[in-house]
């Protein structure tokens, strides 16, 4: 029978090692499960807010977006119109986005940044591009478009939606719809 020889130090340290780090990952899991199907821990108590730490809004559902965005196209598309309809929240987030028949690829993401545009500042984009004039640089704010095509939806005085328009051959003509889409939350 062949003799045995002692494993060198290096050896004994990395399988050592080893077999800590097994028993070290079955103990967090035993820990981790355990705490998992742990039936007597009370539920977290939810959070309550002091008074005037909260603040109201209001937010345009998906619905009425969506009728709004329809309402647009439909407008164009009685003047023959080819657009892309963008419907943003109060936020600048992306609602609804409707590429109407023919509208060219562009028409969507210009829609979307005439949306945000309008929202963010509260005003018509056709207002807006005349701003530049006096500050050029609002045209580098990223997400932003300053051609007229965008306007705002507001309850109660301040904003709860952008709708733009883009694809007509006019931002007048993109701004008339998006004005369309926003007439019919008004009803």
């Amino acid at each position: 029978m062949p003799s045995r020889k002692n494993p060198s130090r290096r050896t004994r340290v990395l399988v050592g090692g080893a077999a800590l780090a097994v028993l070290g990952a079955g103990a967090a899991g035993t820990v981790a499960a355990n705490a998992a199907d742990s039936t007597d821990a009370a539920p977290a108590a939810p959070a309550a807010a002091r008074g005037g730490e909260l603040a109201q809004s209001t937010h345009l559902t998906l619905d009425a977006a969506t009728e709004a965005a329809r309402a647009a196209v439909e407008a164009a598309e009685k003047d023959g119109r080819h657009v892309s309809v963008a419907v943003v929240d109060r936020n600048g987030n992306t609602l609804v986005t409707l590429r109407g028949d023919g509208a060219g690829p562009q028409s969507y993401a210009s829609a979307e940044r005439k949306a945000y545009t309008a929202v963010s500042w509260n005003a018509p984009t056709s207002e807006l591009a005349g701003r530049l004039a006096q500050a050029p640089a609002l045209k580098d704010i990223p997400g932003t478009l300053f051609l007229a095509g965008g306007t705002p939806v507001t309850a109660k005085g301040a904003p709860v939606a952008g709708i733009g328009v883009a694809g007509a051959p006019s931002g007048d003509l993109d701004e008339r719809y998006a004005q369309a889409g926003a007439a019919v939350l008004g009803r």
